[in-house]
């Protein structure tokens, strides 16, 4: 053997020893690195395998399924009837076109690849026997207490006349907690001052091995079949007609998964999920291809560890490692200070992110982040970058930890927390302060408040750095002359551009708008949308939300005790006046009649609006619904009470039709805006005929 090939054998050694150890934490303990990084170094032994095939001998991670079940493990190990597999990946367009010409098929189906824990259940004429984990696909865990818990998991099957109960099968699902849940497990994790989960799939995955089903049955466990193996008495033709017997029998199938007949039917699915990826009932993370026949099925095989018929296209990372070369820290409108990672700029979500939030001091500790390590960090759809922590077994010494400052990085003001046991600390120059200042200025201009258009971050900072306005009380005594003195807005011969017109013609419009919406602008800490259109509705001015005694306020619906004394707070300052009896000068609404309240149809109703409708915005369609009492949500979940679908409603309109929420087309919401529930009974009927294809 030269000396080369003991180095590419040393290379492969080291390979599959990572990829092994690190699989080991995946299925079994707790994941060191992101599925992004495990991908490339598991494609990284594929290639070196491929170029020296003497090295994929039968026990190479490349020729295995999962890993071996944990030799302490708290279950026994049962063998499964028949081999479970993993999938194979590609990671690109060309790629998948590659596998589809490779694998021609009258019809595909696409199937959502859940971010879960794969499962095993075995159903003897028609009760469940036994569920088990995947383990190394040959041999798992055995989990049915466990199994029985989940409400997902029928214990007996019911027959159809279609679909009789066969005398075995044996199915195949994967275990999520859903997007929501995973939410407010956290919430009382956090409340209960236990550690929050990471990721829904670890969660899952942890959950399932507790040794307590009661335990299970908190954890709030779903999950969706995507399989079938062993059967007697069950002969489908197509994965489509299995998952048809599946839904009769009352097993959970996915909602998204949709037949294709073309490669380009194939790319569409993939193209539009890539858009859509963070509607979906769980975390998903790829879009799996499968040949629909189960005789082309047979035809394509298997090889030790994946079946030819199927792939998955896997989707830019949402999680990836960077080095973390500083932590610095940014000032908010309110004068809260907030620690950001500056990273080398990696590539996450389809897009390069070289800054990360960091929430808070007391998060930097607890994530025991170090200036110089390599980080985890995750983003998922719109979501600011977030530092989810170290990977501590790649330090090398040279790391150090973040000081956090003692002084305002814009203004020099010591810090401090605003109270005694508030995790934040904060900047108290709220008048001068340049960052808090022009924070606020962005902050106002924004479409919840004034919808400023001309008027963004790098205006805002122009406004303050160049003296134009000494804070948002000047704003709308703005004219051109004072904006000569901007950079932002003037061209080189000094006069000012398009850009300083149309933020003075965005001033003029501006003053003429809903209350509520000048409450928003006035950054009040904790007052939003919802408690400024309260205020609005119930006192009909600025005067007379200063002049109400804090249980006045209190008592209105949507305000409560904490806002209530923060309005009183903010109003108990005398530069804040100045900035109400400013912008009152320069004609902006006050005050506003009182209007006649509109009936109260929706009151105690949570209505969610998709999609495109010709009589309404999205921001007047929500405007009709709080007009009513109503709640106007962005999500689906199992509290809404109606779904809005209009044209383009895509995967809002499926969760609704999964969780079996009433749709509604346009002129179904024009009768529960008129006449409350009542109204619609029966009414979905045509919206569900007419969205089906919709997405």
């Amino acid at each position: 053997m030269t000396e080369r090939d003991t180095d590419i054998r040393a290379t492969w050694q080291r390979l599959a020893d990572e990829v092994r150890r690190h699989r080991e934490l995946y299925y079994n303990e707790q994941p060191e690195i992101p599925d992004a990084d495990f991908d490339a170094l598991f494609r990284r032994l594929q290639e070196l395998e491929a170029a020296h095939p003497e090295l994929a001998v039968p026990d190479s991670p490349t020729m295995q399924v999962g890993a071996p079940t944990p030799t302490d493990g708290a279950f026994a190990d049962v063998e499964h009837p028949e081999q479970m597999y993993s999938l194979d990946n590609v990671f690109s367009a060309e790629e998948l076109g590659d596998w589809l010409t490779r694998t021609p098929a009258e019809t595909y189906l696409t199937e959502l690849k859940i971010d879960g824990l794969s499962i095993d259940l075995i159903y003897r004429d028609g009760v469940l026997e036994r569920a088990a984990t995947r383990g190394d696909g040959r041999v798992g865990e055995e989990i049915t207490a466990n199994a029985r818990v989940i409400e997902d998991i029928p214990h007996e099957l019911a027959a159809t006349e279609e679909f009789p109960v066969p005398a075995m099968v044996e199915i195949r699902g994967e275990v999520f907690i859903a997007v929501e849940d995973f939410a407010e497990i956290n919430a009382e994790r956090v409340a209960l001052e236990k550690k929050p989960f990471a990721n829904p799939r670890n969660a899952a995955a942890g959950s399932l091995r507790q040794k307590n089903p009661e335990e299970v049955r908190k954890r709030r466990l779903r999950m969706i079949c995507h399989g079938i193996g062993a059967r007697e008495g069950f002969a489908p033709e197509s994965q489509h007609e299995a998952y048809r017997a599946l839904a009769a029998w009352g097993l959970p199938v996915s909602p998204y998964t949709r037949p294709v007949h073309s490669q380009k039917e194939v790319q569409e699915r993939v193209a539009y999920w890539a858009d859509h990826r963070h509607d979906a009932l769980h975390e998903m993370d790829g879009l799996v291809v499968k040949v629909d026949s189960l005789a082309e099925q047979r035809s394509y095989g298997a090889t030790s560890r994946a079946p030819r018929w199927a792939i998955a296209y896997k989707y830019p990372p949402e999680e990836v490692t960077t080095e973390l070369l500083d932590v610095r820290v940014g000032v908010g409108r309110t004068g809260r200070v907030t620690p950001f990672a500056v990273m080398r700029p990696v590539k996450v979500a389809g897009s390069t992110v070289a800054m990360a939030t960091l929430h808070n001091q007391t998060e930097v500790r607890r994530k025991g982040v170090l200036i110089g390590d390599t980080v985890v960090i995750r983003k998922a759809g719109e979501v600011i970058p977030e530092v989810l922590g170290p990977v501590a077994d790649r330090r090398d010494g040279t790391e150090r930890a973040f000081v956090f400052p003692t002084l305002c990085p814009a203004c020099g003001t010591r810090l401090a927390p605003q109270k005694e046991d508030d995790a934040d600390w904060r900047c108290p120059n709220t008048r001068h302060c340049p960052a808090q200042l022009s924070a606020r200025l962005e902050y106002l201009a924004g479409r919840g408040a004034f919808d400023i258009e001309a008027l963004g971050e790098r205006g805002a900072q122009d406004l303050i750095r160049n003296a134009v306005i000494a804070d948002e009380s000047g704003l709308f005594d703005l004219d051109e002359e004072a904006l000569k003195r901007s950079q932002v807005y003037t061209k080189k011969n000094g006069e000012i551009n398009a850009q300083g017109e149309k933020l003075l013609a965005n001033l003029a419009s501006a003053r003429e708008t809903d209350l509520w919406r000048v409450i928003v602008a006035l950054s009040i800490r904790h007052v939003g949308p919802t408690a400024a259109r309260a205020l609005a509705a119930r006192l009909h001015s600025l005067k007379a939300i200063d002049d109400a005694p804090v249980e006045t306020l209190a008592e209105i619906d949507g305000v409560g005790g904490v806002i209530a004394r923060s309005v009183k707070d903010w109003f108990a300052v005398d530069w804040h006046r100045r900035i109400v009896e400013a912008w009152a000068a320069a004609g902006v609404t006050v005050e506003e009649e009182p209007g006649e309240t509109a009936e109260q149809t929706l009151e105690g109703l949570t209505v969610v609006v998709t999609g495109t409708l010709e009589n309404y915005s999205r921001d007047s369609a929500k405007e009709a619904i709080i007009a009513r009492g109503g709640k106007a949500a962005g999500s689906v979940s199992k509290k809404t009470d109606f779904v809005v679908a209009g044209p383009g409603a895509g995967s809002k309109e499926t969760k609704a039709r999964e969780l079996g929420v009433p749709l509604l087309d346009e002129a179904g919401f024009e009768k529960l805006l008129a006449g409350g529930a009542e109204a619609v009974t029966g009414a979905g009927e045509a919206a569900d005929d007419a969205g089906a294809e919709s997405e």
